[in-house]
C-alpha cells in the first residue's frame, strides 16, 4: 500500500495515499481498533455532518466573508454535497468507540472536506481547522449532527413506516367488518369482539405512537451550533447560531432553530431520551401486535388458527411442511433490541459532566439503530405479513360458540353466581351452556334461545 505523510499538532503520520482523511483521523483509526468494520459511526451522522458543515460555511460566508470567501464556500459546498449524497462514505472509517465527544469524527469530516475541496479547487485552498471548522467546535458540532440525524430519521423513516402499517390495518378493518370472534383476556376466553374491533386496537395504538413521535421531534429541532467549546460561543461571530440554523433548515427542508441555552445543549441529552422513549413506545406496541398475530395464526391445526398469514419460507430443517411466523419473530426481536437500547441511551444521557456530555457517540448509535431497525421491521412486517392477513371465519365461529364466557350474557337473567355454576357444569360435563343451564333449572330451553345471542354481545 502506498502512503503519504500528513501532520498535525502532534507531528507526522503515514496515511494511505488513496484516502481523503488526514492525520487526526488516522491516529483515531489506529488508536481505537474496537468494532472495526462493524460499528463505525452511523451513516446518518456522516450525512448530518455534511449538512451542518455546508450550513456552517454558508453562515460564515455571510458573517465572516473576509475569511470564508466565495471560493472557499464553493469548494466546501461541493465536498459536502458529495458527503450528503453518500459518495464519500468509505472515507469515514472511525468507530463509535472513540472519544465521547465525537471529536475525532468531527475532525474526520473536516479533513475529508478540506482534502476533497482542495482536489476540486485544484490547489491548497482549505485547512480542516481554520476553514472547514471555522466558528465551530466538536463540542457543538457533534450534538448538532445528533439532532439533525434524529429528526431526519424520525420524520423520514419511522413515522412513514408506522403510517404505512396503519393504512394496512384500516383496510383490514373494513374488510373484516361484522365478523364476530371470541375475545381473550389473561390468555383465557372472554366475551365476544368483532375482528375489526381487534384490528382497530392495533391501528389506534400505532396512531397514538405517531402522535408521540411527532411531539418528541420538536425539542430535537434545537441545535447546539454556536456554542463552540463550552457553550460560550468563543470564536464564533455574533448571530452564527441563528444563521446556521436557518441554513440547516433550508438544506433539509425541516424546521431547525438555535438552542436558546448552549450550556444545556452541549451537556444534556434529555431531548434524545424523550424521543427514544417514543421510539420504545412503538417497539412495545409492535411487540404486542406481532405476538397477537402469531398467536391468532398458531396451528395450523393445534393452535388458535383464527387467521391465516402469508407463508414465506420453510420453517424447519427436519419437519417437512412446517411454516413459521417469521415476520412476527423478527419484529419481536427488534422490539427487544430497542428496549435494550433505551437503557443505553438513558445511561449515556446521564453522563453530562460539567460543560459536556462525553457519551454522545454511544447515545446516538443506539438511538439511530432503534429507529432504523424499527422502521425496517415495520415495513417488512407490513409487506410480508400484515397485508396478507385473512380471517379464518369457520374457526372464529367455532371458537366463539365453544366459549364458556358467553355465559356472561345470562347474568341479567339468572345472576352472576348461577351463571358461574352454568359455566363450570358445562366445562366439567363437556356439554353446551344451553344444556347446562337447562339441566340446572335456571332457564327453559325456549327462554335460553330468546336471550342468548353471542353476535349481539359486541
Amino acid at each position: 500500500m502506498e502512503y503519504r505523510i500528513e501532520h498535525d499538532s502532534m507531528g507526522e503520520i503515514k496515511v494511505p495515499a488513496d484516502k481523503l482523511w488526514a492525520a487526526q483521523t488516522q491516529r483515531s483509526h489506529e488508536n481505537f481498533e474496537i468494532g472495526v468494520n462493524i460499528e463505525t459511526m452511523p451513516a446518518e451522522i456522516i450525512h448530518a455532518f455534511g449538512i451542518l458543515k455546508k450550513a456552517a460555511a454558508q453562515a460564515n460566508n455571510v458573517l465572516r466573508k473576509e475569511k470564508m470567501t466565495d471560493e472557499k464556500l464553493c469548494a466546501i459546498s461541493q465536498a459536502c454535497d458529495e458527503i450528503i449524497a453518500g459518495k464519500l462514505n468509505d472515507q469515514f472509517p472511525l468507530v463509535v468507540w472513540q472519544t465521547g465527544s465525537g471529536t475525532q469524527s468531527n475532525m474526520n469530516t473536516n479533513e475529508v472536506i478540506a482534502n476533497r475541496g482542495n482536489q476540486i479547487a485544484d490547489k491548497k485552498l482549505l485547512h480542516p481547522n481554520d476553514d472547514v471548522n471555522m466558528s465551530q467546535s466538536s463540542n457543538d458540532t457533534f450534538p448538532t449532527a445528533m439532532h439533525i440525524a434524529a429528526v431526519l430519521m424520525l420524520e423520514d423513516k419511522l413515522i412513514p413506516a408506522c403510517e404505512t402499517l396503519i393504512a394496512t390495518f384500516k383496510r383490514l378493518e373494513e374488510e373484516n367488518e361484522g365478523i364476530v370472534k371470541s375475545g381473550r383476556t389473561h390468555l383465557q376466553d372472554a366475551t365476544p369482539i368483532t375482528f375489526s374491533q381487534e384490528i382497530s386496537g392495533w391501528r389506534s395504538s400505532l396512531e397514538r405512537d405517531v402522535e408521540l413521535l411527532k411531539r418528541s421531534v420538536d425539542p430535537l429541532r434545537e441545535l447546539a451550533l454556536g456554542g463552540t467549546a463550552v457553550g460560550t460561543g468563543l470564536n464564533a461571530p455574533k448571530g452564527f447560531g441563528e444563521t446556521v440554523a436557518e441554513k440547516v433548515s433550508a438544506l433539509t427542508g425541516k424546521s431547525f432553530i438555535t438552542a436558546p441555552n448552549k450550556f444545556h445543549a452541549l451537556t444534556s441529552k434529555d431531548e434524545l431520551v424523550f424521543a427514544h422513549g417514543a421510539i420504545k413506545a412503538v417497539a412495545c406496541d409492535m411487540m404486542k401486535i406481532a405476538n397477537d398475530v402469531r398467536w391468532l395464526a398458531s396451528g395450523p391445526r393445534d393452535g388458535l388458527g383464527e387467521i391465516f398469514i402469508p407463508e414465506n419460507e420453510p420453517g424447519s430443517s427436519i419437519m417437512p411442511g412446517k411454516v413459521n411466523p417469521t415476520q412476527c419473530e423478527a419484529v419481536t426481536m427488534v422490539a427487544v433490541q430497542v428496549m435494550g437500547n433505551d437503557v443505553a441511551v438513558g445511561m449515556a444521557a446521564s453522563q453530562g459532566n460539567f460543560e459536556l456530555n462525553v457519551f454522545m457517540p454511544v447515545c446516538i448509535y443506539n438511538f439511530l439503530q432503534s429507529a432504523r431497525l424499527l422502521s425496517e421491521a415495520i415495513l417488512s412486517f407490513n409487506k410480508n405479513c400484515a397485508v396478507g392477513i385473512k380471517a379464518n371465519k369457520e374457526k372464529m365461529h367455532h371458537n366463539l360458540h365453544n366459549s364458556l364466557m358467553l355465559v356472561t350474557a345470562l347474568n341479567p337473567y339468572i345472576g352472576y353466581e348461577n351463571a358461574a355454576k352454568t359455566a363450570k357444569k358445562a366445562f366439567k360435563d363437556n356439554i353446551s351452556l344451553k344444556e347446562a343451564c337447562v339441566e340446572l333449572g335456571f332457564l327453559t330451553a325456549e327462554k335460553f334461545d330468546e336471550v342468548f345471542h353471542p353476535e349481539q354481545m359486541v
